[in-house]
C-alpha cells in the first residue's frame, strides 16, 4: 500500500466535476486536464494545477481518475493522447465510467504492459451523489492498488468495496444498473395506473417512499428526473442494459427477460417524467 498524494483527474462533467472537487477538498495535490476550458470551473474552489496536455498530467500524478462516457474514450486517452507513454511506473489509472467488463480486462492488461496499474471503479449516485459526497464505488483490481486508492475514493463516496479482479467493478455496476432500470419500469407501470384512478401522484410518491414499496427508482422519479433529464438518460440506460446482457451472455447466463424489462423501463421513462411534471403544475 502506498500513500497517494498527487492525483490527476480527467472528465470534469456533471458527475466527475464534483468528484474532483471532493478530492481537492481533502488536500490531495490535484492535477486536471479538460477538453473544454469551461469545465475547469468545477474545481475552481479547490487548489489545482491545470495541464495543457494529457501527457503532462500523466507525468505528474501517482493516481489518475478518469470519468468519461465510454470505453472508447479511455482508449483514446491511453494511446492517442499518450497518457500511457508518459506515466511513471506503478501509476494507478482508475476508470470511474460504466463499461463492458471484458473490455475492462483488456484495458487492464494494456495498462499493465506499460508498467502502470488499472482499477475499474464505476460509481453509483450520479451528479447528486457526487455533490453530496455519497457515491457508492464498486472496484475491480488488485487488493494493494485498491487500498492505496481507497482514501481518494472515500473523498466522494460513503461506500467503497473491492469486488474482485479487474472487471469486477464493471460487472457489479451493471447488475446495480439492471436492478435500477427494471425497478424503474415497475414504478412507471404503477404510477401510470395511479394516475388513471385519480390518485395525487406527488403525494403517492412521497408516502410510498417512506413505506415498504419505496425504492431508489421511485425516489428518483419523484425528485430528480425531469423530462429533460429523462431524454438524456434514455440512451445511457439502453447502453447499460446492452452491456449487462452481453456480459451475462459471455458467462453462460440468459438475460433476455431482464433485458426486455430494462429496455421497456428506458423507453417509458420520458412519458412518466412528463406525467409527473404535469401533476405538479
Amino acid at each position: 500500500m502506498r500513500n497517494i498524494r498527487r492525483v490527476g483527474f480527467i472528465g470534469l462533467g456533471d458527475q466527475g466535476g464534483p468528484m474532483a472537487e471532493a478530492i481537492g477538498e481533502q488536500a490531495f495535490d490535484m492535477h486536471v486536464w479538460a477538453r473544454r476550458p469551461a469545465s475547469l470551473s468545477s474545481v475552481a474552489a479547490v487548489p489545482h494545477v491545470v495541464h495543457e496536455t494529457v501527457a503532462g498530467l500523466a507525468a505528474s500524478a501517482e493516481l489518475i481518475g478518469l470519468c468519461l462516457r465510454d470505453d472508447a474514450d479511455i482508449w483514446n486517452l491511453l494511446d492517442d493522447r499518450h497518457l500511457l507513454a508518459n506515466v511513471t511506473p506503478g501509476t494507478i489509472i482508475v476508470n470511474h465510467g460504466t463499461g463492458d467488463p471484458g473490455e475492462a480486462e483488456r484495458i487492464g492488461a494494456h495498462v499493465a504492459e506499460a508498467g502502470a496499474v488499472y482499477l475499474d471503479a464505476p460509481v453509483s449516485g450520479g451528479g447528486p451523489g457526487a455533490r453530496a459526497r455519497t457515491l457508492t464505488t464498486f472496484v475491480g483490481g488488485s487488493a494493494d492498488a485498491f487500498e492505496s486508492a481507497r482514501p481518494v475514493f472515500e473523498a466522494f463516496s460513503d461506500t467503497v468495496r473491492l469486488m474482485g479482479p479487474v472487471g469486477g467493478g464493471q460487472f457489479t455496476k451493471l447488475f446495480n444498473n439492471a436492478l435500477t432500470i427494471t425497478n424503474m419500469k415497475n414504478a412507471e407501470d404503477v404510477l401510470a395506473l395511479a394516475e388513471q384512478v385519480g390518485l395525487d401522484l406527488p403525494a403517492l410518491i412521497e408516502i410510498i417512499g417512506a413505506s415498504s414499496g419505496g425504492s431508489a427508482a421511485l425516489r428518483a422519479l419523484g425528485r430528480d428526473i425531469t423530462p429533460e433529464l429523462a431524454e438524456h438518460l434514455n440512451p445511457l440506460m439502453r447502453k447499460d442494459m446492452q452491456h449487462f446482457a452481453e456480459a451475462v451472455r459471455e458467462r453462460g447466463a440468459h438475460p433476455e427477460e431482464v433485458l426486455a424489462r430494462g429496455m421497456a423501463g428506458a423507453s417509458s421513462l420520458l412519458e412518466t417524467a412528463h406525467l409527473i411534471a404535469r401533476t405538479r403544475s
